[in-house]
């Protein structure tokens, strides 16, 4: 199911940036985009990007505040794995991998606004421009139970009947009684939500061969904090603080 969101949402924000460079007024920019010395007061991009706990997309919106600094806001997806996560293949007849001991299905949502500095400018078009930026915002936790499949009964000739879904239990099952994943509508209306906040650190490499484009690889680190600890996995210690490193895919736009 995430996957599915991820590739529309990437898609969706791939022909967006298409349907911008269609536009004439962007197209036409001040030598198309071969002059340095212009200066692009807005721009916009998207993100897609994975961390050391998984994956995501950003959405950000940038103006410049003077020629090498400039402020934005951004809100990303992503979503959130235990570390000790491992996949088991089922052996229901749908095959669904599993994860044993996982408790918790969780995704987060930050918002934040940042600043950007440029610390090495493109001397030309070809160039690499470095870039580091710095953010703060709130962070929405969603935690979904995880359901498994299970054999608990027999029928009357001795074979299994077909598994049911229930919420993982680390206390009543083994290994050997899951037999596969359930889907990822199972227990949606049970999600709990858990507030907190997030701070970012990241350094980016812009390499477009035109100003008015946007094309980087952009890595740093993540800080999220919640006041009450998240729970993911199974006779684990629940989760406060949650530090990853990212390394993403930048592509945007910029304009007047």
């Amino acid at each position: 199911m995430f996957k599915t969101v991820f590739i529309l949402i990437f898609c969706s924000l791939s022909f967006g940036y298409l349907k911008a460079q269609d536009n004439p007024a962007n197209a036409l920019n001040m030598d198309e985009g071969t002059n340095l010395n212009v200066l692009y007061r807005n721009d916009r991009l998207g993100k897609i990007y994975a961390n050391t706990r998984g994956l995501g997309f950003l959405y950000r919106r940038g103006k410049h505040i003077t020629a090498k600094k400039r402020s934005y806001y951004e809100i990303d997806f992503q979503s959130l794995k235990h570390p000790k996560e491992v996949k088991i293949s089922g052996s229901a007849q749908d095959k669904k991998r599993f994860v044993y001991g996982k408790i918790n299905q969780v995704f987060l949502v930050r918002g934040a606004i940042g600043m950007q500095n440029v610390l090495f400018a493109k001397a030309d078009n070809k160039a690499v421009e470095v870039r580091y930026s710095y953010s703060i915002g709130p962070t929405l936790a969603f935690a979904k139970p995880y359901y498994v499949q299970v054999y608990r009964a027999q029928n009357n000739t001795g074979g299994q009947v077909s598994p049911d879904v229930v919420k993982f239990d680390s206390e009543s099952f083994t290994q050997d009684s899951v037999v596969g994943r359930g889907s990822f509508s199972d227990g949606l209306a049970e999600t709990k939500i858990y507030p907190g906040a997030s701070a970012k650190f990241n350094l980016s490499f812009e390499y477009a061969p035109y100003t008015n484009l946007i094309r980087a690889i952009e890595t740093g680190i993540s800080l999220d904090y919640f006041p009450k600890a998240l729970p993911i996995m199974a006779r684990n210690p629940t989760e406060n603080f949650i530090i990853t490193f990212h390394v993403g895919f930048v592509f945007g736009s910029k304009w007047y």
